[in-house]
């Protein structure tokens, strides 16, 4: 249900902006944004960074957006964020040499080493490559497409991602020896 919850927003920014524009679009993202980061406190006593990073980034790139009724604020989050995540997976990893996705990750599954740092740097570099398709999206194309992309293109991506991740890590995960025969 958490997962979920991450796609309410960016549904109904979509949605208002396909019916009303970016401006609207804007003031509804700020609110949902806004409205799941307090439901999210409620229901599970905790706020996760990601969240509190995104919804910042979101009432202030969406407050400008509305303000001036300019897409490039909100195109400039989307940039933002993802080289933070690049960064912040980066510097785990190559300066505190441990990295984040083990951190993130290490409760549910065991991996080697050598696994943990190419997981984390797989999705560096993916978030950089998501950062380079939206900068290359915001100036050559419309701005509709780049909603287009907001909305689903980024959707489609990560759960590529994931898909990937989880056939790379498969071969590692530790297999179940017992024969249940109830």
């Amino acid at each position: 249900m958490k997962q979920l919850l991450d796609f309410i927003p960016l549904i109904l920014f979509f949605i208002v902006y396909k019916l009303s524009g970016i401006r609207e679009a804007a003031i509804a993202l700020i609110i949902a944004t806004l409205l799941q980061t307090l439901f999210m406190a409620i229901k599970y006593r905790k706020v996760e960074k990601q969240q509190l990073i995104i919804s910042a980034a979101v009432v202030i790139f969406g407050s400008m957006t509305a303000y001036f009724n300019q897409v490039e604020y909100l195109q400039w989050k989307v940039t933002i964020v993802y080289a933070l995540f690049a960064l912040i997976l980066l510097i785990s990893q190559f300066i505190f040499k441990a990295p984040l996705m083990r951190k993130l990750l290490g409760k549910e599954i065991q991996l080697p080493d050598q696994v943990w740092n190419r997981l984390n740097f797989g999705w560096a570099c993916f978030f950089i490559l998501c950062m380079l398709i939206n900068i290359y999206i915001s100036r050559y194309l419309s701005e509709a497409a780049w909603v287009d992309f907001k909305s689903f293109g980024t959707i489609g991506l990560t759960l590529a991602a994931t898909l990937i991740t989880g056939i790379y890590i498969y071969r590692y995960l530790a297999k179940d020896t017992t024969n249940d025969k109830d």
